[in-house]
């Protein structure tokens, strides 16, 4: 499709939503964020601003680069407003279908009747998300990683409608926010958070069974493996309660215990020890 994107709406103004708004700014495309919450809304071009501001001293970006990716950035409280004339929407909204359905079901009545409609989920099933929608070929799951100004990989998650185009448009999109996109069938929990789940959730076992402390098991697959961050931190700057959900969902889905949530995981979680964002997790963030 030439010239595609034209005009890009983001849906929810979390930390997914925004960072996923920041990259297509920043790809050169009139970008709206929309949230119900404008005070979320003010969060969330702060905290863009922020990083590009970082990027600036960094040497990273100019200045003059930072000011055009800021101007290409508008906000709505209204979904409508948004939507409208939008070729692309990418949706960052709670976890939870029947909110995604809701959302994808209002944008695609908004929005162009071409455009490709995107979900970030990091679990739920695409064609579920899809089923309803006058046009489910155009639905594709679109899931990035926090950072995502930082963060190179995107999955393109097909379901059996999902026509050629759509995906060749995902694509497409990914590469030109510079990032590096595979692309996987529809199947609970994709690649990379089914893989990512198992990991977390045995760490987590390890640490309720004593094998070792959460920092030393994050060492053993920082220095062991080569990853970058260990299963326990990634946790907690995911969000406990977002892996919970994960977690949950996996289990009912694929009926494997090794997706069982641990039983420290539901605990942090009850007691609202969420990880970063709340201060407290498998770590202590509340003097960084």
């Amino acid at each position: 499709m030439s010239g595609f994107p034209t005009r890009v709406a983001v849906i929810g103004a979390g930390t997914m939503g925004a960072g996923i708004a920041q990259a297509a700014a920043t790809a050169g495309w009139p970008t709206t964020l929309t949230d119900a919450h404008p005070e979320a809304l003010q969060g969330a071009l702060a905290r863009i601003a922020k990083t590009l501001d970082g990027a600036v001293q960094r040497g990273k970006l100019d200045a003059a680069g930072r000011d055009a990716i800021l101007g290409r950035l508008g906000t709505a409280t209204d979904l409508r407003t948004t939507c409208e004339g939008a070729d692309l929407v990418i949706e960052a909204v709670l976890e939870d279908l029947d909110v995604k359905r809701d959302v994808m079901s209002q944008a695609s009545d908004w929005a162009e009747p071409s455009a490709l409609l995107a979900t970030n989920t990091s679990s739920i099933s695409i064609a579920d998300i899809a089923a309803d929608l006058p046009r489910p070929e155009r639905l594709i799951g679109m899931h990035f990683f926090n950072p995502v100004h930082l963060m190179k990989l995107v999955e393109i998650v097909v379901h059996d409608d999902t026509d050629e185009a759509s995906t060749a448009d995902a694509l497409s999109v990914v590469r030109a926010m510079g990032k590096e996109p595979i692309v996987v069938r529809n199947s609970p929990g994709f690649a990379s958070s089914r893989l990512g789940i198992a990991l977390g959730l045995e760490a987590m076992r390890m640490l309720e069974e004593g094998v070792a402390s959460a920092a030393d098991i994050d060492r053993a697959m920082e220095l062991g493996y080569n990853h970058p961050m260990g299963p326990l931190k990634l946790t907690d700057l995911v969000g406990l309660d977002v892996r919970l959900r994960i977690a949950d969902y996996l289990h009912q889905a694929l009926g494997a215990e090794r997706f069982a949530p641990p039983a420290i995981l539901r605990r942090l979680v009850a007691e609202g020890k969420l990880g970063k964002k709340s201060g407290h997790g498998f770590y202590d963030w509340s003097t960084s």
